[in-house]
Parts: C-alpha cells; sequence; structure tokens
C-alpha cells in the first residue's frame, strides 16, 4: 500500500521526497496513462497554492489533455499557443509570474494568476508538458522549475 508522507523538510528536501514518492508510485508500472494519473494526484496533495495540475500529450502539433486535477480544461492546445503550447514548442520550462501578462495566455480558469509548464521530452520530441496553475501571483520559482523537470524527467523514465 503505498502512504504519502508528511512535507516537513525545506522545499528542497521535500520535492526530493515527492519525487521518491512518485517512483514509488510508477515502480513496475508500464501504462503511462495511468502514471500521469497518479503524478498528477501526487503533486495535486504536494502543492500548495495551485488549482490546476495535469499533463498535456502531443498529438500531431497540438497538445491534448490528458489527466489532471482541477476544474475542466482547455481541450486542444496548438504548439506555440499560450504558455504549454510555447513551452512544448521551445522545449523549455516557462514559469510565468502574472500570466495576465503572458502574450497570448489561454485563460482555461479564470482564477488562474501564475503558471508553470515542463515539457516532457523522449528522444529529443517533446511528448507532452506539464502544466501548474496558481490563483496567486508569483507562486512559482526556479526551484519549483528545477524539481518539477527532475519529476518529469522520472515519469519520462518509465517509457
Amino acid at each position: 500500500m503505498f502512504h504519502v508522507t508528511a512535507y516537513n523538510g525545506t522545499r528542497e528536501e521535500n520535492y526530493e521526497l515527492v519525487i521518491q514518492q512518485l517512483r514509488s508510485l510508477i515502480d513496475g508500472e508500464t501504462n503511462f496513462i495511468a502514471n500521469l494519473a497518479n503524478a498528477a494526484a501526487l503533486l495535486n496533495h504536494f502543492l500548495h497554492e495551485i488549482n490546476w495540475v495535469g499533463f498535456y500529450l502531443t498529438e500531431g502539433d497540438e497538445l491534448v489533455l490528458g489527466p489532471f486535477q482541477g476544474l475542466p480544461a482547455c481541450v486542444r492546445i496548438p504548439f506555440g499557443k499560450g504558455v504549454c503550447g510555447t513551452a512544448a514548442k521551445n522545449k523549455k520550462t516557462i514559469i510565468v509570474p502574472d500570466v495576465h501578462l503572458f502574450p497570448g495566455h489561454i485563460a482555461c480558469d479564470a482564477a488562474s494568476q501564475s503558471e508553470i509548464v515542463v515539457p516532457m521530452t523522449k528522444d529529443g520530441n517533446v511528448i507532452g508538458v506539464l502544466d501548474i496553475d496558481s490563483p496567486i501571483k508569483n507562486r512559482f520559482d526556479e526551484t519549483d522549475g528545477q524539481y518539477l523537470e527532475k519529476f518529469v524527467e522520472t515519469i519520462i523514465s518509465t517509457l
């Protein structure tokens, strides 16, 4: 049985712990969608002050909604559009302190104020993105980016 442990350390220690918990959740499971679903649920439990966390998966030149936790979301996002599409196109994590200042931001949830998007790449190809929204501005920083990239690498290792 999997148990979520309390997160009482530094931010870095807590991120390391959640990555260890992710490894336990996905160990031996080869179904990518199941692993993404559990990963979204784990992050939803772990991260504070967020209102949406989930994955978009590459289909042609678009991102299509995958497993998530939160309100219903935009289903399709073209590469290069919005924060998710831009992160996918550029293959680079994007941290947006204020989504209202991001050119072309796609407002799926009016409550979202800040966002972080981490591309998921395998063999140089973007296979999707991890998208996390917050109802407060300036919620995400470089520490979040660094550890969420490690989190995504852990998921990708199952492929």
